[in-house]
């Protein structure tokens, strides 16, 4: 198996932890503690449920190959801003409290190599 396929497969397995069993199946509560503190009480558990289907949704492009780079970016937006946010306003809620920024730089680094140096160097090896 090429390591840019073992890779995505593991992105998107983090994706759908985060998305399925953190949000959806409501397994860690403190999620929707996060979205409630951040965007409001009223209609936290939606968003949360929200935010979980696209983080799945986000999984399955992964999957998908269609426009790898492009799924890449929009990644590390979704993953600097929201970490970002809660490194700011809720850093008391995170597993690792504001050390959650090194996992997620972490996770960055990660993606970013796999989409536009990994994959690169296999399309070359090619």
């Amino acid at each position: 198996m090429k390591t840019n396929r073992f890779l995505n497969f593991f992105i998107a397995a983090v994706w759908i932890a985060n998305g399925l069993f953190c949000k959806v199946l409501d397994l860690v509560p403190r999620h929707q503690e996060i979205v409630a503190r951040i965007l409001g009480e009223g209609y936290a558990r939606e968003l949360t449920v929200l935010i979980g289907c696209l983080e799945i949704a986000m999984a399955i492009w992964i999957l998908s190959g269609i426009r790898a780079r492009w799924c890449a970016t929009v990644q590390l937006v979704v993953i600097v801003t929201m970490n970002t946010l809660e490194f700011i306003l809720v850093p008391d809620l995170l597993l690792w409290g504001k050390l959650n920024a090194l996992f997620a730089f972490l996770f960055t680094l990660l993606i970013y190599s796999n989409a536009f140096h990994i994959d690169k160097k296999l399309v070359q090896q090619t």
